[in-house]
């Protein structure tokens, strides 16, 4: 989109407990056990952007539901659609 007119900032939420649940490396457990140093969410702290254009919280919308929310957004901005009103031409 960038190339085109803009930029939309997604911001995909997880929360650290849902991520863990999901963790079929082991990556979150081996952190907390402290054999991975400067993880993410664990040892190392993660900031939420703040301006995202659009936030995503995945503990509650199923892959297909959430990339319906992103389309849904980008077709309101006018950068996908029909064409009638989209900002790239």
């Amino acid at each position: 989109i960038a190339p085109l007119g803009g930029f939309i900032m997604v911001h995909l939420s997880t929360p650290v407990e849902v991520c863990e649940e999901r963790d079929r490396k082991g990556l979150y457990a081996k952190a907390r056990a402290g054999i991975i140093k400067e993880f993410t969410g664990i040892s190392d702290p993660y900031e939420e952007p703040t301006d995202a254009d659009v936030t995503i919280n995945t503990a509650e919308l199923t892959p297909d539901e959430a990339a319906q929310e992103i389309i849904l957004h980008l077709e309101s901005e006018g950068f996908i659609g029909d064409g009638s009103t989209s900002r790239v031409s």
